[in-house]
């Protein structure tokens, strides 16, 4: 039986990119305070904001990285590392989704309140994360997955309950917007069906997905009122699963889902 995924308190990326920070600092000779006067084109931070981010307690600004590849010589090698460690972390440090989401070959998914974060539009997601530009690039970032040309894109299901087609995010041009291009997405690879209200299943308890990957294990994640957990432990996915199978049941086929979101954008949004 395979482990529950453990999560730490600070990233692994951003310490891995923060210890080379350090080594490039160290080779240059430089106290934290004096780099610190260098950051940022000249504007210059704190000691401790470089000792956080060397930590790997803090996630910087990619300006902040380029700065400190020119002060310290770096040649492109920690914008590079940047890109690679630091870009994606706009997530929280517990949340290991996003690499378990861009592994998988099938994604399915349960929301019961808002669009899937697959398929919002960027103003929708911006409202959802109070305006948070990285967490919004991030979340977008996500969506490359759909578009990739190797491995082919997974194949993703996404039950949605009717309330997440009603519930008003960012007024009547973010809903409007946001339920054209779920009609614009929707494709043989990629389905949406619509579960009616008031009915009584295992999702009234809240979202989750589940990840199948190319050597056909599973991962599951669910959300709760404090964090998302995610786990690969057999009994726990099989009870995902089932309750997967349970909503879906409920749901309208796809060929009347994509008439009720038609609907409800004319009737309420247009």
């Amino acid at each position: 039986m395979a482990p529950r995924r453990r999560r730490g308190n600070v990233s692994p990326t951003l310490l891995a990119f923060g210890r080379q920070l350090r080594r490039y600092r160290e080779e240059a000779g430089l106290t934290q305070e004096s780099l610190g006067r260098r950051a940022n084109n000249g504007r210059g931070v704190t000691s401790q904001y470089v000792g956080q981010v060397e930590s790997g307690r803090t996630r910087c600004s990619r300006e902040f990285a380029e700065t400190m590849d020119r002060e310290l010589k770096a040649g492109g090698r920690l914008l590079q590392l940047w890109d690679d460690l630091v870009l994606d972390a706009a997530f929280p440090v517990w949340f290991d989704w996003p690499v378990v989401e861009a592994e998988a070959v099938m994604l399915r998914s349960y929301q019961p309140i808002v669009i899937d974060g697959l398929l919002q539009t960027e103003a929708y997601a911006r409202t959802l994360l109070f305006g948070d530009e990285d967490a919004t690039a991030a979340r977008l970032g996500r969506q490359k997955i759909l578009h990739r040309s190797s491995p082919p894109p997974p194949t993703v299901v996404c039950l949605l309950d009717e309330a997440v087609l009603h519930n008003g995010l960012g007024g009547p041009e973010v809903m409007r917007e946001q339920l054209e291009h779920l009609l614009e997405v929707i494709s043989p690879r990629l389905t949406v069906q619509i579960v009616p209200r008031g009915i009584p299943h295992p999702g009234n308890t809240g979202a989750f997905a589940i990840a199948t990957l190319d050597d056909r294990t599973e991962v599951a994640y669910a959300d709760s009122a404090l964090r998302g957990m995610t786990t690969s432990v057999g009994n726990e996915i099989q009870k995902v699963a089932e309750s997967f199978e349970v909503i879906r049941s409920h749901a309208l086929p796809v060929d009347q889902s994509v008439d009720f979101i038609k609907k409800v954008l004319e009737e309420r949004w247009t």
